[in-house]
């Protein structure tokens, strides 16, 4: 077993059992936020791993955790120096560490969506506005993705709230948090909830792969679109891996063509990103009480 691999594993296996390793000063370590299914963002992030180690010549491990929470805790905790974390958790680690900063984002993240899917024997018909599908949706059970998620739990409960002018759990007779997207579309299939919300990105993913029983399920609407994931940076790595490193590591980002890994995401390229890009995204946690 090659040493880098021998490494990544003891990391993996301690943080299973609830402890995040502290890196060594010469090691450059980050995580994600757990949106899919683990053994997906396993392959996808180890092979991220390898490449910024190649064009950063320093040790790179990637830190699999367990909850959106987590991901943010361990940024706030600087256990990670670099995170691919959603629009809001990517707003709550920037407020816990002054000076970290988004750094880029995916080319579909400037313009992200959030589908609501419903499982066909409702009969609930797909409708270009939220509001036309009041009295379809009305008591209908209705399941979020993560409570930390952007596109599986944010935007789509602030169109719930602006169209129907009420919380969900007062609008649906039931409402429940599946933890991630892959999971609301399964719940959702399988009609152990009517209504769900998710990522736009894992939809379309899991449908060119034929992974969707369409029979079962269909897109009822789309939101309109806002910013969502990025890669975010701590404040000081420049302090602990020398002059320029952010700046390396931006650039590293911003270079990534490998066409497997980005479809891993999946993403076209990664583009420039900023703080200031996610301003929509705090005022509307703020708007909706998910931030103090």
């Amino acid at each position: 077993m090659k040493l880098r691999t021998l490494r990544n594993w003891l990391a993996s296996a301690l943080l299973s059992a609830a402890v995040i390793p502290l890196a060594h000063a010469e090691t450059f370590v980050f995580t994600a936020i757990p949106d899919e299914d683990e053994t997906k963002l396993m392959e996808r992030f180890q092979g991220v791993a390898d490449y910024l180690s190649e064009q950063l010549d320093v040790d790179v491990r990637y830190i699999p955790v367990k909850s959106y929470a987590a991901a943010v805790s361990a940024f706030r905790n600087n256990q990670v120096q670099l995170a691919w974390f959603g629009g809001l958790s990517g707003v709550q680690a920037r407020r816990l560490v002054p000076g970290s900063e988004a750094i880029a984002q995916g080319v579909e993240d400037e313009a992200f969506r959030t589908y609501f899917i419903a499982n066909t024997a409702t009969g609930i018909e797909p409708a270009d506005e939220l509001s036309d599908l009041t009295a379809q949706l009305e008591d209908k059970t209705f399941t979020f993705g993560s409570k930390g998620s952007t596109s599986g739990r944010l935007m789509p409960e602030f169109y719930i709230r602006k169209t129907f002018d009420q919380a969900p759990d007062e609008f649906f007779s039931r409402v429940g948090f599946s933890g991630n997207h892959t999971r609301t579309l399964r719940l959702v299939e399988a009609g152990t909830y009517q209504v769900g919300a998710l990522n736009f990105q894992v939809w379309e993913k899991e449908l060119d792969n034929g992974n969707i029983d369409t029979d079962a399920v269909q897109v009822i609407w789309k939101t309109p679109p806002y910013p969502d994931y990025q890669w975010t940076i701590h404040a000081d790595v420049n302090d602990r891996f020398g002059d320029g490193f952010k700046g390396r590591v931006r650039e590293a980002l911003l270079n990534l063509d490998d066409p497997e890994l980005l479809n891993s995401f999946p993403r076209s390229g990664f583009i420039p990103a900023s703080n200031d890009d996610y301003e929509p995204i705090r005022e509307t946690a703020e708007n909706i009480g998910i931030l103090d």
